[in-house]
């Protein structure tokens, strides 16, 4: 073969090669493309605010009843809250207007945002009223009572009673007026910035017809007091709430917190019990009652 001819052939061979790299690279892109129009692309899986456990009509939520969920974007329906909105912070305080199961999403159709209308509707229990009872720093023990809290209510008032010489005194007394209360707002609000405690001037309780009787008395009698009750004690006995119901009168005098203080006298000599004398409905009575020591913690 000739030189030329040689030279030519290997050309020619060559451009061949490029022309099939080419080819295949065109196809192949072409395909890839294709591949892209035929399989869109997956969407990121969006979390949704859920009930972390069952939850109960009107409630209080909690950050700790809340929790995010991986939900199939397919059944994403456009009333649940997904997550990056609202942090779960920001519903602390609102109320579950329906019962939920734990894993059922949560819209805003289920729950009721603190100051919007129907809030105090969702939050009351059928036959329970919602009374507000003014409270200071050092009555509301300094802004850590919230939503959802539990609480007893306590009286400070003075009483007039005789001394050991027969002489009328003016003494203090302490006395437990309700126990085991729900508290549904602070400040009418139900809910806190971030959980952090404010001093606030009114709180609304949750009680009976008659409770709020008795708070509607004892708000003229002297200074109210709430004493916060922890989650994990045992409930112990109520004091009644119902007309006729006997309710056990516990107080702590003055006289047992100082020993300056002379303690009042009884009619059985005895400085430890008393005589108080209750109105109802007009009628007056009196009750003997035995005061409970304060602990001094010595």
């Amino acid at each position: 073969m000739r030189p030329r001819s040689l030279i030519l052939f290997t050309v020619a061979l060559a451009l061949a090669g490029g022309t099939t790299l080419i080819a295949r690279g065109w196809l192949a892109e072409q395909a890839a493309k294709a591949a892209a129009i035929a399989v869109p692309k997956r969407a990121p899986a969006k979390s949704v605010l859920v009930a972390r456990k069952p939850l109960a009509r009107g409630q209080i939520l909690k950050p700790r009843d809340l929790s995010w969920q991986v939900w199939p974007n397919g059944t994403l329906d456009r009333a649940y809250i997904l997550a990056g909105t609202r942090p779960i912070g920001a519903f602390a305080g609102w109320v579950a207007r329906t019962p939920m199961a734990p894993g059922e999403p949560v819209t805003e159709a289920k729950i009721v945002a603190p100051g919007n209308r129907g809030f105090l509707a969702a939050v009351l229990r059928p036959g329970m009223r919602a009374v507000s009872v003014p409270i200071t720093v050092t009555s509301g023990i300094s802004g850590f009572v919230f939503p959802g809290d539990r609480v007893d209510l306590l009286i400070t008032y003075p009483v007039r009673l005789k001394n050991g010489h027969g002489h009328p005194s003016v003494h203090k007394a302490a006395e437990t007026v309700l126990s085991d209360v729900r508290v549904i707002a602070i400040d009418q609000k139900l809910v806190s910035k971030d959980g952090e405690a404010t001093v606030a001037h009114t709180a609304t309780l949750e009680v009976t017809p008659k409770q709020s009787e008795i708070i509607a008395v004892a708000s003229q009698m002297g200074q109210l007091s709430l004493s916060l009750r922890s989650l994990v004690n045992p409930s112990d006995h109520r004091l009644a709430d119902s007309t006729g119901g006997k309710r056990q009168v516990t107080y702590t005098l003055d006289s047992e917190i100082s020993p300056l203080i002379s303690k009042p006298l009884s009619s059985k000599g005895n400085s430890d019990d008393g005589i108080v004398t209750i109105l109802r409905g007009g009628q007056q009575s009196a009750q003997p009652v035995r005061s409970q020591p304060a602990s001094r913690g010595l």
